[in-house]
């Protein structure tokens, strides 16, 4: 394993670090594709996670919701016993904060879940221009200073989902140690982006890297067009590998955080950690990586990592499930299975059909994705009797 500086933390993380919203399951069944909500195989979990300690992972990310709540307590039942081993890492929920005090009763309850008397690291969890308001009109700034001076907190930081100006705005209203940031060789300018990068790193922070895979669609299964891609490179990596190393030439990234929930995908990571270093990637192997996400690009109808964010679905619509057999349209051209398992294994409350547009969702979504719009069209297209859109 690789090491970097994590900003001006003083802290040394290995270039792959280990999120916990995609822990392995107990079943592949209902909820599998929804890892917030889905049901943890704590043995497979613990397993997986001590296996990453031993192999050098030392940075790990988890949230007070990621799998409905129950993936703090099973990253602290894993690490128990290695606790000087890793950097801890969660997050404050915001949107549960609605008085001063919730601050500390949330943290405090974090820390017991997580089995631990500090945290390495504390982020108020999915920032952007609607809650930071709130954050301090309540008071966040003198919260984050309490809980560092008094233990419970070594370092605070922020997770971001906006715009680059406001990322910016509030990068420059505290003194952070770190932030978490979207970004991957095809988002390269969505919410902070590439520029929200150069930018905190230049003021010295840290900054950790989500949905390096796009939620995995980068990975698996990859469409014929950008197989294509791949395959006439001059250098041969896989997928994987190939987004991956993308992130870890950038000096300016710290840590890039992968959703492992299996030994392979974990192994597979390791071994390309332990071999990338910053400017490694020749002109010509940026052309093939630019080359890609075009191909993509013109592929991709629906936004959709398949976060969870947007759910529970009032009405009970599996919404990434809806977006994720649109999108298989699209980039597969295999029509035929999108529209059988629409319209003869999903339940019909939970088809795109059953939404009554009460825009919670698109409160909640991340990507910002006009979920409403989005699954009329699912609807029309995966419906029975009906064509679906063609490829853009």
């Amino acid at each position: 394993m690789l090491y970097r500086m994590l900003g001006r933390t003083g802290c040394e993380v290995s270039n792959l670090g280990f999120g916990c919203m995609r822990l392995p399951l107990k079943s592949a069944g209902a909820g599998a594709e929804h890892p917030r909500l889905a049901d943890v195989d704590e043995d497979r979990s613990i397993e997986l996670i001590r296996s990453a300690v031993d192999q050098g992972v030392n940075y790990f990310d988890t949230a007070y919701s990621y799998h409905g709540g129950k993936s703090e307590a099973v990253l602290g039942r894993a690490v128990r016993g290695m606790r000087e081993k890793v950097l801890l890492t969660t997050k404050l929920p915001v949107w549960l904060v609605k008085t001063a005090e919730s601050f500390d009763q949330l943290l405090d309850e974090q820390l017991q879940r997580l089995g631990t008397s500090y945290l390495d690291f504390y982020l108020l969890h999915a920032l952007n221009s609607d809650v930071w308001p709130r954050m301090i009109e309540l008071g966040v700034f003198k919260f984050l200073d309490r809980i560092v001076a008094d233990g419970r907190v070594r370092r605070v930081g922020f997770s971001f989902h906006d715009d680059a100006a406001t990322f910016k705005k509030i990068v420059d209203a505290y003194g952070w140690d770190i932030c978490l940031i979207h970004l991957n060789y095809l988002d390269r300018s969505y919410q902070a982006g590439q520029e929200g990068l150069k930018y905190a790193a230049a003021k010295g922070l840290g900054v950790v890297i989500m949905e390096p895979l796009r939620g995995g669609t980068l990975t698996n299964p990859i469409p014929a067009e950008v197989e294509a891609v791949w395959n006439a490179a001059p250098k041969k990596r896989s997928p994987a590998e190939w987004a991956l190393t993308w992130l870890w030439d950038q000096p300016e990234v710290g840590t890039v955080i992968s959703g492992m929930n299996s030994a392979a995908q974990l192994r597979e990571n390791i071994e390309i950690a332990g071999r990338v270093t910053p400017r490694s990637l020749a002109a010509e192997e940026f052309a093939v990586i630019d080359k890609a996400a075009e191909t993509y690009r013109g592929l991709f109808k629906i936004g959709c990592t398949n976060c969870g964010y947007c759910l529970p679905c009032p009405q009970g619509v599996d919404i990434p499930m809806n977006f994720k057999l649109y999108n298989d349209i699209l980039l597969f051209h295999n029509v035929a299975t999108s529209r059988m398992l629409y319209n003869g294994f999903m339940p019909s409350a939970e088809r795109a059909s059953s939404c009554i547009e009460c825009g919670e969702c698109e409160k909640l979504c991340p990507q910002q994705i006009p979920i409403m719009a989005e699954l009329k069209n699912v609807d029309a297209a995966l419906a029975v009797g009906e064509k679906p859109e063609p490829p853009r």
